[in-house]
């Protein structure tokens, strides 16, 4: 055996006389003689082209196996799945969305478990791709490197994907004929990379990079770009860099990097989903993370960047002006970043930022410290009758802070979608979507297509909307999600009866169903559980395993 440290974990599958057949099926995928003797390199790519954000990861896995092999390893490539959220979003299929978190951070586990590999670049396109890749890389805990895809370019008339699903609801209300929907349709998603706005894609690339688990400015670069290929070459070498330095994915992905990657979302606007998914990887390395270290940090975080979906600007536009590095640098003067966090740099964080230079004067995305564009966080942690283990609200203050309203009640999101564009739904009502949570969707379905339709027919300040499934990055509006226990579980949202009376506030960060605990109790004792949805297959598996939201909704939990 070699005692090369780099090799730990290839040298008992390729040397010595026993491992024999080990190397001839390795030869046969291209090995030499000098081959065995170098680091592997595992390339976990996402690439399929079943959705424009992972359609151009294979050619960037390639570069990120150039990038291993000029550095002296040798590079292997592998596929894990990706679904489309933007396809499936308001139907069946999109429960199983947050299921392949967990599919692809097994599948990453699985594979350079049984294959050996000594480090990993691991390359991710699209919401879930993201974290199920770190939660894969942190389970293994070998040198790593996150890549992410980039995004993509602006539709026409500075249109994405939300505009598409928001020109339905606007059809709906008769804002815009047929044809003007067909256009948009036609032109918002012009290629390769991840939706253009502040939406769950972009919010978790730039959370990792914040973390230290990607090179700096790989969370802002678009999809296609010289400046892409080279971050991903440059990944590829960087493994090399953390094998010669024993830095693994554990050492950098600390407490304090967690609350580095927290304000940094904060600062741009960035999706709920990154509540959900930032208490998953932590929970995956043994970090204490809950809910409400979203409340404390977001007490001293201001929102900073004018982003979509609630801002005028796309990640493109970002990028143009320097990414989130200047970003970053401006938090970390002011003390709200922790500096002396490692990096897959073998660097820390704020060597990393140490010669990085300031927005343009003339640009208008990021504001400063001193004017921002909400004085604390947009994300609130609320709790209450309602959610007693608390609720992900995503409130920027356009929409108002406090909301009181009658409930509408619905089983399902279907059910929601046909009464908001049916005109049932009228201003000050709360739609309650229930039975959509982890377990009793199961899966956690995103509500983006009722949130575009409350947008899309001019009633987001007049109507909210709360569920115990979750949002999409792009959704918009007065919505709060995640509330636990859900309602499959017997949470007091499954307790609501349309009429009922409930008041937000998110300034006090509170939840409340305006009923009698006598009454909640009587209501409690004819409550029936719903029967398994599934009974066999992922979905069913993911029920009876998966924790609920406020703990990361993992399906591993310790």
């Amino acid at each position: 055996m070699s005692e090369d440290k780099r090799r730990r974990y290839s040298s008992p599958v390729v040397d010595g006389l026993g491992k024999s057949a080990s190397r001839a099926m390795l030869r046969a995928v291209g090995f030499t003689d000098e081959d065995f003797n170098k680091p592997q390199i595992g390339i976990a790519s996402t690439w399929s082209n079943l959705t424009p954000c992972n359609m151009h990861i294979n050619g960037l896995a390639e570069e990120a196996g150039r990038g291993a092999e000029e550095a002296g390893g040798k590079s292997l490539t592998f596929n894990t799945i990706t679904v489309s959220d933007g396809i499936a979003n308001g139907t069946e299929g999109m429960k199983y969305s947050l299921v392949s978190r967990e599919v692809i951070a097994d599948s990453i586990e699985t594979t350079a478990g049984c294959e050996g590999f000594d480090g990993l670049v691991a390359i991710g396109g699209c919401d879930k791709n993201m974290p199920g890749c770190l939660m894969g890389l942190a389970r293994l805990n070998r040198p790593s490197v996150f890549v992410y895809g980039g995004t993509i370019q602006p539709g026409a008339n500075h249109t994405d994907l939300i505009s598409v699903f928001e020109a339905v609801g606007a059809h709906a209300k008769g804002d815009m004929d047929l044809i003007e929907v067909k256009q948009i349709e036609e032109t918002a998603v012009p290629g390769p990379g991840s939706c253009g706005g502040m939406y769950t894609a972009n919010t978790m690339a730039s959370a990792i990079e914040a973390m230290g688990m990607s090179l700096p400015g790989s969370s802002a670069q678009n999809a296609v770009s010289d400046t892409k290929l080279a971050d991903c070459r440059a990944a590829g070498a960087a493994v090399l860099n953390l094998l010669d330095k024993d830095i693994k994915p554990r050492d950098i992905m600390t407490r304090e990097a967690f609350e580095n990657a927290i304000t940094v979302v904060i600062a741009l606007g960035g999706s709920t989903n990154a509540v959900l998914h930032l208490i998953a990887m932590a929970n995956t390395v043994g970090v204490a993370l809950s809910i409400d270290d979203f409340t404390e940090i977001g007490k001293r975080v201001p929102v900073l960047a004018d982003l979509r979906p609630s801002g005028h600007y796309m990640m493109s536009e970002l990028v143009a002006i320097g990414g989130i590095q200047p970003l970053m640098k401006m938090l970390l003067e002011a003390g709200l970043l922790r500096g002396d966090c490692l990096t897959v740099t073998g660097l820390t964080l704020g060597e990393n930022l140490a010669d990085v230079a300031p927005y343009p004067e003339s640009q208008k995305i990021v504001h400063a410290l001193q004017d921002p564009i909400k004085k604390d966080s947009h994300l609130r942690i609320l709790r209450g009758n309602l959610a007693p283990d608390g609720a992900v609200a995503k409130i920027t203050g356009k929409e108002g802070t406090y909301f009181t309203g009658k409930a509408r009640v619905f089983h399902s999101e279907e059910e929601a979608q046909e009464r908001i564009m049916d005109g049932t739904v009228v201003a000050g009502d709360v739609l309650v979507i229930r039975y959509e949570g982890p377990k009793g969707g199961p899966g956690m379905r995103e509500m983006l297509t009722p949130t575009s339709a409350i947008m899309g027919k001019g009633l987001g300040k007049d109507v909210a909307l709360i569920t115990d499934g979750r949002f999409s990055g792009g959704s918009h509006g007065f919505v709060v999600g995640h509330i636990t226990p859900e309602a499959a579980e017997g949470g007091p949202i499954a307790l609501v009866e349309n009429g009922d009376t409930i008041t937000i506030d998110a300034e006090a960060n509170t939840i409340d169903l305006d009923v009698t605990d006598d009454v909640l109790n009587s209501r409690r004792a004819r409550w029936q559980p719903p029967k398994p949805k599934y009974t066999r297959g992922v979905l069913a598996k993911y029920a009876r395993t998966v924790s609920s939201a406020s703990n990361g909704a993992v399906t591993d939990d310790f």
